[in-house]
């Protein structure tokens, strides 16, 4: 929304905007006020902001393995059947590069996907991969190709992939087969033989394999395709302590140390997730803000990535040694009666605990994948919350996540979040309480010298919010940046208030084996950039 339609004043685009409350009663717009009087529990039409008129929100999961990857055993009608009955919209089935996957499995698993996607029409269901990154680690890659989906995949992971290339040590070589990759997607697109593909940086400091110059590098190789990263790794019922789990396991598998593919400017702590959630992104004035701070895009997921789901009465038929290499799969798996409450990964089933929402402005695979390289996405743990909606304004223009507000020198630029609080149960059995919400805010200072920065001073939780609890409760919140000088961005996330560090706000460390993750719930929005002029 950059102009208001003829004949309607600054007065009735603000009240259309939902707004108004204080102003229509001769109170400034933006007086300060306590947190509590901002809770405006009123029927708002926030629509012109929020694009209410424009966007659907879906449900998703970009990271999900099947029994044609080497160390899972779905079948993809099962992970389609798990993913509808936990409100899954789109989902996308990401097959672990390797030698036996692109000799035996693409077409399989194609054939799979288009079975599945028969039987269940209500579902947006693609065929990706789990590229093993040369010189890194690993990132989901998904696209459109219509019949030449399969061919156009194996034609990547048989040049590209590093199972296959042998090129995983992190040399510069290595990096710069990364970055060639993108560039052939880049073209692949330019030439229509493939349609907007996306490229999101998996579990990024779980292993501590991709420097902050490698995300650069991707980033910087193809705008719009490598979109971002998972703020938060998949696998997060790893944690549960005992009796309901191992014990020993970390969320999302982030109980490693440096190792020799480990860039060595990470400090140990980025080795853990902080509420579930990658250091990177957790951290106010950390890596995410500092790619943030350079003005481009750089937005962040989550999801399940589904190998084993914790409660689940399945598993993996017993095979000989060598079975998956001979024949790129595993047999389907079988249904023992019994919930496994100690699978080889405990992971939650697509959409059962993360959820990755994209705005689109059409219900369909085409809406999803702008939608995400938009950076219409917000992302929750454990049904945190209903809904986010997030948008800024400034006189008659305006911007909701992922977008740019341009303004001049000297304006107020307002933002305003928005939730719909829980209104049912969990995995973890209790309705989940949404106790705050923050605004981060940070300068924008244009390309970083050193390409390896992972620091963005100057960024700040700005102002929190405590919403009034009542469950399917509608909260909004809004806060006014002053006689702005100079560009920056601001972003939202929520918690539920159970952990943070001692004494202050920020999410705390999980600690190994002792982490259920229904007991600290996490919400992120992407960010809304102002440009200043």
């Amino acid at each position: 929304m950059n102009s208001e339609k003829p004949g309607v004043d600054r007065r009735g685009f603000l009240k259309r905007a939902g707004l108004v409350s204080a102003a229509a009663a001769g109170a400034p717009l933006t007086a300060a006020a306590p947190a509590d009087a901002l809770d405006l529990d009123l029927d708002l039409d926030l629509g012109l902001l929020f694009g209410r008129d424009r966007y659907r929100w879906l449900a998703g999961d970009h990271h999900i393995h099947t029994q044609y990857s080497y160390d899972a055993m779905y079948t993809v009608d099962g992970i389609a059947t798990d993913a509808r009955r936990h409100g899954a919209d789109w989902a996308v089935i990401t097959d672990h590069g390797h030698a036996a996957h692109e000799k035996s499995s693409v077409e399989r698993t194609n054939a799979a996907i288009r079975a599945a996607q028969r039987e269940h029409p209500d579902l947006l269901l693609w065929q990706g991969m789990e590229w093993n990154v040369p010189g890194a680690e690993h990132a989901t890659l998904f696209f459109q190709a219509g019949a030449a989906q399969a061919a156009k995949l194996r034609e990547f992971e048989r040049a590209f992939d590093w199972r296959l290339t042998g090129t995983e040590p992190g040399t510069p070589d290595n990096e710069a087969l990364a970055v060639e990759a993108i560039r052939w997607l880049a073209a692949e697109e330019r030439a229509r033989r493939i349609h907007a593909p996306v490229v999101v940086i998996n579990h990024p400091l779980r292993n501590g394999r991709i420097a902050p110059h490698e995300i650069r590098a991707l980033r910087d190789a193809a705008p719009g395709i490598v979109i971002g990263m998972e703020g938060a790794p998949g696998a997060q019922a790893d944690g549960f302590p005992e009796p309901l789990g191992s014990g020993g396991g970390a969320r999302g598998g982030y109980g490693n140390s440096p190792g020799s593919n480990s860039w060595l400017g990470f400090p140990a702590s980025a080795y853990r997730t902080y509420g579930g959630f990658d250091w990177s992104t957790a951290t106010v004035g950390g890596l995410w803000d500092s790619l943030l701070a350079e003005g481009k895009p750089w937005w962040i997921t989550s999801n399940s990535d589904s190998h084993y789901n914790r409660g689940d009465t399945h598993v993996r038929p017993s095979v000989p040694d060598g079975y998956y290499d001979e024949h790129g799969g595993y047999p389907d798996p079988i249904d023992t009666g019994v919930p496994q409450t100690l699978p080889p990964y405990a992971d939650f089933a697509p959409a059962e605990f993360s959820r990755t929402m994209v705005g689109v402005t059409r219900r369909s695979h085409e809406g999803v994948l702008e939608g995400l390289r938009a950076g219409r996405v917000w992302v929750a743990h454990g049904g945190l919350a209903q809904e986010l909606e997030f948008g800024a304004y400034s006189g008659w223009s305006s911007a909701t996540m992922g977008g740019r507000l341009r303004v001049r020198r000297g304006s107020d630029v307002t933002v305003v979040v928005s939730a719909k609080l829980a209104a049912r149960p969990n995995g973890g059995g209790a309705i989940p309480r949404l106790a705050r919400l923050d605004l981060v805010s940070g300068p924008v200072t244009g390309p970083a010298a050193d390409r390896d920065t992972q620091t963005a001073p100057g960024t700040r939780v700005v102002r929190s919010f405590e919403p009034r609890w009542a469950p399917g409760r509608r909260v909004t919140f809004r806060h006014t940046f002053r006689d702005v000088r100079e560009p920056f961005f601001v972003r939202t996330r929520g918690t539920d208030g159970k952990k943070h560090v001692p004494g202050g706000i920020e999410p705390s460390a999980d600690v190994i084996g002792q982490s259920n993750p229904f007991e600290d719930l996490w919400l992120y929005g992407n960010p809304i950039f102002v440009d200043v002029r």
